[in-house]
């Protein structure tokens, strides 16, 4: 039988977004209501403001009929566009709100590291603190004691230990937070997006941390983060919220692909229309195949291109795309026209029509997405979300081959054949 640790089964929350009446009320404020409701309810009317019965409407569904199981031992991505319900999944699974209906069933201590701030005293010490978070959590004394220098050390805080907690950064706090949170031998670890705070070399390992944590000592992770490739590496399920509603609960891969599937460019190899400013209009992008049948496989030639209106003359201009995998990897980024030495040429006004070549069997199966960006050096970026598209490459007798690296300015992508560019202008 599967041992199951957390059960959730129908959870909602639902919360008020507005209302001319408070929440939650003292008795006396019950009281005066009896004799001033009438007279509030003329002046909001007045003021043109809704009351009485519909104001009950004011509400909105953070989460909604939410189901699903974890194991022990699972490492869960819980993923989502802002506003989706994640945070809000997490606070009810770490016992810092209550649903408004449903349950969710938890097997085990929780070790939680959400928002900066959740959990600690300001004024306490960091000392103090992480004495009062090992309380918490049921541990005595004694077990705090023989953790708290393989806490400090892994938080970098030394110094400042005994200081007040209201006067540490963001990343410092967030430092010691998940320090506590991860070596209190909590059995379910829940981290939300809050590791978007430290610097790079601290989060490297903080994700090192977590995999031990599922690996080695065999707990539960939930892991709350937009950055798919850590969800990727370091989570074996994923959950896929969308609106307050679980739209996936499975693989993680899967999870993501679905995280990152675009209707709006879903098997889109071409986009024309007019968008930019007063400097550049972009109007034509389209991903091509070489193939004579226009199919896109492994064994032919793929061209990437845009058409843009140059309106002032420009210099510093950046014409270029990024490629991504379905799993939103950023694969490569490139400039048109990487070939130019500085200093950048000067753009007159008039029509370009520019194009690059993905070489046969340098892409391998699976599903691709270009975003186009447009702007100017250092100081704007005009195009960025629009002309998005996306292409599927078949796997056709590819091998894949050797380039050799020209020396061009630029950011080294993963493209660089010596024929790499053809542009028309």
């Amino acid at each position: 039988m599967r041992d199951i640790v957390i059960k959730v089964e129908g959870l909602g929350k639902q919360y008020r977004i507005g209302g001319c009446e408070p929440r939650y009320k003292t008795l006396r404020d019950s009281l005066s209501d009896v004799f001033i409701a009438p007279f509030r309810r003329a002046a909001a009317i007045l003021r043109g403001q809704a009351c009485g019965a519909a104001e009950l409407d004011e509400t909105i569904w953070a989460l909604k009929d939410i189901s699903f199981e974890v194991n022990r031992g699972d490492v869960i991505g819980i993923i989502g566009r802002n506003g989706s319900g994640k945070s809000t999944l997490l606070k009810i699974l770490s016992r810092i709100t209550e649903p408004t209906e449903g349950y969710a069933w938890i097997n085990g201590s929780v070790g939680s590291l959400l928002e900066v701030g959740t959990g600690f005293h300001s004024e306490l010490t960091g000392r103090e603190n992480i004495f009062l978070n090992g309380a918490i959590l049921g541990m005595k004394k004694a077990e705090i004691e023989r953790k708290f220098d393989e806490i400090v050390a892994f938080s970098e805080i030394e110094k400042f230990i005994d200081t007040p907690v209201k006067h540490y950064s963001s990343g410092m706090y967030m430092r010691l937070a998940f320090a506590v949170a991860s070596h209190m031998d909590p059995e379910i670890l829940v981290v939300d997006e809050v590791l978007a705070v430290g610097d790079a070399q601290f989060q490297k390992k903080c994700l090192g941390k977590m995999h031990d944590v599922s690996e080695k000592e065999g707990r539960t992770v939930l892991f709350v983060s937009h950055n798919m490739g850590a969800i990727s590496s370091l989570c074996n399920k994923g959950i896929v919220l969308d609106k307050g509603k679980n739209i996936f609960s499975g693989d993680i891969h899967e999870a993501v692909r679905l995280y990152n599937y675009d209707p709006a460019t879903a098997c889109s190899t071409e986009w024309r229309g007019n968008e930019g400013d007063e400097n550049v209009r972009l109007s034509h992008t389209w991903v091509k195949s070489l193939d004579p049948d226009n199919d896109f496989h492994t064994a032919v030639d793929i061209e990437v291109g845009m058409e843009i209106e140059v309106i002032k003359e420009l210099d510093s201009l950046i014409s270029g795309f990024t490629l991504f995998s379905e799993y939103g990897n950023e694969l490569a980024y490139i400039l048109y026209d990487d070939d130019q030495n500085p200093p950048a040429t000067i753009i007159k006004p008039g029509k370009y029509r520019k194009s690059f070549l993905i070489p046969t069997n340098t892409l391998a199966q699976g599903t691709y997405k270009v975003e186009y960006d447009v702007g100017i050096h250092g100081r704007s970026k005009i195009i960025q979300e629009q002309g998005k598209l996306m292409f599927t490459v078949e796997n056709v007798k590819g091998l894949g081959r050797r380039f050799p690296v020209p020396k061009v300015r630029g950011r080294t992508s993963l493209f660089r054949p010596a024929f790499f560019l053809k542009k028309e202008e």
